[in-house]
């Protein structure tokens, strides 16, 4: 006899497709801290070279946005400094 589960229906549902499919996410899950996790070091060490990492995290996140929002972001942020004096 073999210890591999049988595939079953319960409800319709198949519970080999349906194990699969949870274990796979789990492995990206675990891929994806690990990448959290590097990433984390990686601002841990521009830290410890001086760098401010709260300036290169808004970087980060300014390179992902198309040009164009960028732009108008910063046109909008202008704005409304100006109106709050803050020139």
């Amino acid at each position: 006899m073999s210890d591999a589960p049988v595939a079953t229906d319960v409800g319709g549902i198949a519970g080999d497709r349906l194990r699969s499919i949870i274990e796979r996410i789990e492995r990206l899950e675990e891929d994806k801290k690990g990448i959290a996790d590097d990433i984390k070091d990686i601002y841990a060490e521009a830290k410890g070279v001086g760098f401010e990492t709260k300036i290169i995290r808004a970087i980060v996140r300014l390179r992902k946005m198309e040009k164009n929002d960028r732009q108008e972001q910063d046109a909008l942020l202008e704005l409304y400094k100006a109106a709050l004096g803050m020139e």
